[in-house]
């Protein structure tokens, strides 16, 4: 390679790092939907969301499934960076990273701090 050609690329890598689109701060948001998950996980269908708790790391969600007098019961907590935990009547089904690309029920959505607009990737 000759010292034009490699200042050429040392120009056009530097252009591709030196972007000023990039220096926006954004939020990464995941989004799951949580009865078809579980549904996905157990094998059974019609769970619904009772209640939902907030704490300054996760969000903790309780569901049940079937009759009211005897239900199955889930709790779902999801971290804030990514990580979800299910546990379905006292055993784990799921503990583990939700970003991986492996779960098609969750999906990661990312926005403009500033505006709050909604950033589509190529």
């Amino acid at each position: 390679m000759t010292d034009k050609q490699q200042q050429n690329s040392i120009a056009v890598s530097s252009a591709e790092l030196h972007r000023p689109e990039w220096d926006e701060p954004i939020i990464c948001r995941v989004e799951v939907d949580l009865p078809a998950w579980l549904a996905q996980l157990t094998g059974g269908r019609d769970w619904e969301v009772y209640s939902e708790e907030e704490e300054e790391n996760c969000v903790s969600f309780a569901l049940r499934q079937g009759s009211k007098l005897s239900p199955k019961l889930a709790e779902v907590t999801l971290y804030h960076n990514g990580y979800a935990i299910v546990d379905v009547d006292g055993r784990f089904l799921f503990d583990g990273s939700l970003t991986s690309g492996a779960n098609e029920c969750a999906h990661l959505s990312y926005y403009h701090a500033d505006s709050g607009e909604k950033i589509t990737l190529n």
